[in-house]
C-alpha cells in the first residue's frame, strides 16, 4: 500500500514538472516574441525617422539651391544698376525709374517682396553677384559671351547697338567707323562699348558710367564717346541735357538681358514675368513711357 501510495505522488511530480516547463517554454517564446516585435518597431520608427529627416534635409537643401525661395525668405529683391536712363535712373524725388527699374518692381511685386536698388561698379558685375551682394544684374546689359559665359541670363527683351556720340558741329566729319579712327574715346569700364572700341583699335579712356562718358565730350575732355543707342536717344540732342550732341556712326548691334547666378532659377522666373507682361500688354506699355517700344523684343 505505501508503495502504490510512493508511485502515485511520483507520478504526480512529474506531471506537476512537465507542465511547468511547459509553462516556461512559453512564457520564453512570448517574451522572444516581445522582443522581437519591438526591435522591429524601433527599426521601423527608426527608418521612418530617417526618412523624414531626409527629407527635410533635401528639402532644405534644394531651398538653399533656390534664389527665388532666397529672395521670398528675406523679403527683398536687391537689383545691381548704374545711373543710366532710359533704363535705370532717378526721378526729381529720388526715386529710380525706367524701364528696367520698374520691370525689376513688377517681378518683386510677383515675387511678394520690396525691390531694393543698389549702384554697383560696372566692370564690377560678375563679382557683386557671385559674393551675393546683389540678387540679379539688371541695367540695360548686354549679352556678350563674358556675361553669357558667367551668369544665368534671361531671354533677350531690347535691341541695341553701341554708337559713337560727338559734338553736332563735328557730325559730319564722323559719320562711319573708319572716320573716327583718330579720336580720343570715352566708355564705360566693363561696358560693351568699351569693348568695341578696343575691338575696332581706338584710343580710349575708361570712365565709371555712361553719363560720365557724355560729360567727358560735352566738357571737351574727350572727342567722342560711345554709348548705347537706347541711352543715346535719351540723353543727346535737343529737350535733353546734351543738346549739343548728336550720334553717328552705328558700330555693333546687340540685345538686352537680365543676369543672375550661375545655376540660379531666378532667371526662368523673370522669363515667365516677361512672358505673362509681354501678353497682357503691360511690357509693351512701360516701354512706351520711356520711348523703348522700337527696340522692344517679343516674348
Amino acid at each position: 500500500m505505501k508503495k502504490l501510495i510512493a508511485l502515485l505522488l511520483a507520478a504526480l511530480m512529474v506531471l506537476s514538472m512537465a507542465a511547468c516547463g511547459g509553462k516556461t517554454e512559453k512564457t520564453a517564446e512570448t517574451t522572444a516574441a516581445a522582443e522581437t516585435t519591438a526591435a522591429a518597431e524601433t527599426t521601423t520608427t527608426g527608418a521612418a525617422s530617417g526618412d523624414t529627416t531626409a527629407a527635410a534635409e533635401t528639402t532644405a537643401a534644394a531651398s538653399a539651391d533656390s534664389d527665388v525661395a532666397n529672395i521670398k525668405g528675406k523679403g527683398t529683391l536687391v537689383v545691381g544698376i548704374t545711373d543710366f536712363a532710359p533704363m535705370d535712373y532717378k526721378d526729381d524725388s529720388g526715386k529710380w525709374i525706367g524701364f528696367d527699374a520698374d520691370m525689376a518692381a513688377k517681378v518683386a511685386e510677383k515675387l511678394g517682396v520690396k525691390c531694393q536698388f543698389v549702384e554697383i561698379d560696372w566692370d564690377n558685375k560678375i563679382m557683386e553677384l557671385n559674393s551675393k551682394n546683389i540678387d540679379v544684374v539688371w541695367n540695360g546689359m548686354t549679352l556678350t559671351d563674358e556675361v553669357t559665359n558667367s551668369m544665368a541670363c534671361t531671354n533677350a527683351y531690347c535691341n541695341n547697338a553701341q554708337v559713337v556720340v560727338v559734338p553736332s558741329d563735328k557730325a559730319d566729319q564722323y559719320k562711319d567707323a573708319a572716320s573716327v579712327k583718330s579720336l580720343n574715346f570715352a566708355v564705360e569700364a566693363g561696358s560693351a562699348g568699351e569693348s568695341a572700341a578696343k575691338d575696332a583699335g581706338y584710343k580710349v579712356n575708361s570712365v565709371a558710367s555712361q553719363a560720365d562718358a557724355l560729360m567727358e565730350v560735352a566738357s571737351g575732355t574727350s572727342d567722342a564717346a560711345i554709348i548705347d543707342l537706347l541711352m543715346a536717344g535719351a540723353m543727346i540732342g535737343k529737350g535733353t541735357s546734351y543738346p549739343n550732341l548728336t550720334h553717328t556712326a552705328e558700330l555693333t548691334t546687340e540685345k538686352y538681358g537680365v543676369g543672375c547666378r550661375k545655376g540660379s532659377d531666378l532667371a526662368e522666373y523673370i522669363n515667365g514675368v516677361f512672358k505673362d507682361s509681354y501678353a497682357d500688354g503691360s511690357m509693351q506699355e512701360t516701354a512706351k513711357t520711356y520711348g523703348v517700344q522700337d527696340a522692344l523684343i517679343a516674348q
